[in-house]
């Protein structure tokens, strides 16, 4: 059972160690300036989607598409949710909900719209390259059954 949720649980450890490293950069860094801040919002939100891709196209390789679709989605939404709810206490801002409900919702969809399109792409580009696991599972069947000689029957 610990080899089935650890990747999941690195994956999600590792989405939020993005988050609030991204989150004390801006405090520390960037505190009064708000373009370096949204620079490092946008270096963040990139290194998420290539970390929701990596997995996906290493995940894909391994296990069926309805698998690796349910890991996704759950270390990307606890990443998500642990990132929303506990980094704007590490960041020094206050509560999720110090600056609004609409920005709190926000952060919530874009982290979502971001994880959702890497992770299609990760599984597009394992799938356009044929290493995907049922394209694998095709591949070992067909030659499985080309190396047996045809069946002769009585006509």
């Amino acid at each position: 059972m610990w080899d089935r949720w650890r990747p999941i649980g690195l994956m999600t450890a590792g989405l939020f160690v993005i988050a609030v490293v991204a989150r004390l950069l801006s405090r520390f860094i960037a505190h009064d300036h708000t373009k370096t801040q949204t620079r490092i919002g946008f270096v963040a939100f990139v290194a998420v989607a290539a970390t929701v891709a990596a997995f996906a196209f290493l995940w894909g390789r391994r296990y069926p598409m309805g698998r690796v679709v349910l890991d996704l989605a759950g270390a990307v939404l606890t990443g998500c949710l642990l990132s929303v709810l506990i980094g704007p206490y590490i960041s020094g801002g206050g509560g999720p909900f110090h600056k609004g409900a609409g920005v709190f919702f926000a952060q919530i969809w874009v982290y979502f719209g971001v994880s959702i399109g890497a992770g299609l792409l990760g599984l597009g580009v394992l799938t356009a390259l044929g290493q995907d696991y049922r394209s694998q599972a095709l591949r070992r069947f067909a030659l499985k059954e080309k190396g047996k000689p045809k069946r002769v029957t009585r006509g």
